[in-house]
């Protein structure tokens, strides 16, 4: 007669294969399962602490402004709602078309230096062998200053009576200028200085994007005898082509927006140099102490901003 031990529990459970024994399929897959929760879980936290961040300094100012922008409000006394008067009052005055001019012209400008003085500095730059590292912080420099010491320093150059360009020009027996207090050269002298503080970051973008190219399209392009210009013409630019159309948009924006140059170099009284930004610092801070007209004024290039935008990458997607 044959005697059959009795099996452990141990046993029958690894014999039996079930799901929720310690070490099966099923407890590998809960593990997983619960490593893949910490891990959403996680990624969950850090979103909604950007979200977080976004909400308070970015989305709540928007909101508060285009509700601000309905009233009439001077932050001392309660505030009062106006409907569309501050609007109304905003497109009525005299200084509306003339700042909106100012910016354009300045824009345009800033455009022609400071789209195309980047660009040619970092064909140079890269062109270089030795050094590199030297002329791209010595062009990144001004980038890192505070933009209003920029402007402060430019406010020596450009002074009239004791300023550095103005000594050049006396010692070698060119007429001198009121540079920034001269209504045909006010603007210019405003562009130069934006042109100057800002054009190293987007410098460095294009030496980045260069630095992309692969060297066999200019080999190529040299066998086939293309010259300088050709080689730029036709392998620089189409391989730049996306960085420059974002750095583009980007630009316009900014120049748009443009305030501590005209505030710092020509006030905001002169006709010549007063921009957006300087006429919404005027309603709210110096004529009308009204942050319900600044308010409109701020929601009026937001939406012009926004329009340009919407359109330009409309169009640069259509062409792409």
């Amino acid at each position: 007669m044959t005697v059959i031990a009795p099996q452990s529990s141990a046993a029958v459970t690894r014999g039996t294969g079930r799901a929720d024994a310690p070490g099966g399929p099923g407890s590998a897959r809960a593990a997983r399962l619960r490593r893949r929760i910490g891990d959403n879980l996680q990624a969950y936290a850090f979103l909604a602490a950007g979200l977080l961040c976004f909400a308070l300094f970015s989305w709540y100012p928007l909101v508060k402004g285009i509700i601000l922008s309905f009233q009439q409000d001077n932050f001392v006394t309660d505030p009062i709602w106006v409907g569309m008067d501050n609007y109304t009052a905003v497109l009525d005055d005299p200084l509306f078309a003339t700042a909106w001019l100012n910016t354009l012209e300045f824009t345009g400008l800033a455009l022609l230096f400071g789209f195309a003085v980047p660009f040619v500095l970092a064909l140079v730059i890269n062109e270089f062998r030795h050094a590199k590292g030297f002329f791209r912080f010595a062009v990144y420099l001004p980038v890192m200053l505070p933009p209003i010491v920029s402007v402060l320093l430019w406010q020596y150059f450009y002074d009239p009576g004791n300023g550095l360009f103005n000594a050049l020009l006396s010692g070698v027996g060119l007429p001198t200028s009121d540079w920034n207090q001269s209504p045909k050269m006010a603007m210019v002298s405003l562009v130069l200085v934006s042109t100057w503080s800002n054009m190293g970051g987007a410098t460095i973008m294009y030496l980045a994007g260069l630095a992309g190219i692969p060297g066999e399209l200019y080999e190529a392009a040299e066998l086939d005898g293309a010259t300088v210009w050709q080689r730029v013409r036709h392998v620089t630019f189409p391989q730049m082509r996306f960085i420059m159309l974002v750095l583009l948009l980007l630009q316009i924006v900014a120049t748009m927006q443009v305030f501590i140059e005209p505030f710092q170099l020509t006030g905001t009284t002169n006709p010549e140099t007063i921009t957006v930004m300087v006429l919404i610092y005027r309603y709210a801070f110096t004529i009308n102490h009204d942050f319900g007209m600044a308010a409109a004024m701020s929601v009026l290039l937001f939406i012009v901003l926004g329009a340009f935008s919407a359109l330009y990458l409309r169009l640069t997607r259509k062409a792409d």
